[in-house]
């Protein structure tokens, strides 16, 4: 089987390529964006399995990202977790209701961010 794909999305490099190693480490295949409308683009080639994404991005936001991911008929299986700093209750809301499975707080821990993604993909 082919190594499973995971999309990037964060307007911070240090972030993106922290989540990079740690993801590659564990034999994912890796693909990057720094924002929203690169996010797509990226994704509709890449089809990736799981998109982490950021909230707060120029372009588009992430919300809006996930909202597009889930009209693509060629991403409907892709799984979105969002990282983000916006932690309120009704920034989950809005996550969730965007098409995210998981939703998760920054700072993030990495062993908990790679345990969610290994999770994801074991279980679909």
């Amino acid at each position: 089987m082919d190594s499973a794909k995971v999309l990037i999305v964060d307007d911070e490099p240090n972030i993106v390529l922290a989540i990079e190693f740690l993801l590659q480490r564990e034999g994912y295949q890796t693909e990057k964006a720094f924002d929203g409308i690169q996010a797509l683009e990226i994704a509709s080639g890449f089809q990736p399995d799981i998109l982490i994404l950021d909230v707060m991005m120029p372009g588009l936001n992430g919300f809006e990202v996930g909202q597009k991911v889930r009209q693509m008929p060629s991403l409907e299986n892709t799984k979105i977790i969002f990282l983000t700093a916006k932690g309120t209750q009704r920034d989950k809301e809005i996550g969730y209701a965007s098409g995210a499975e998981m939703y998760m707080i920054k700072p993030f821990d990495n062993e908990e961010l790679v345990a969610a993604v290994n999770e994801m993909m074991a279980y679909g």
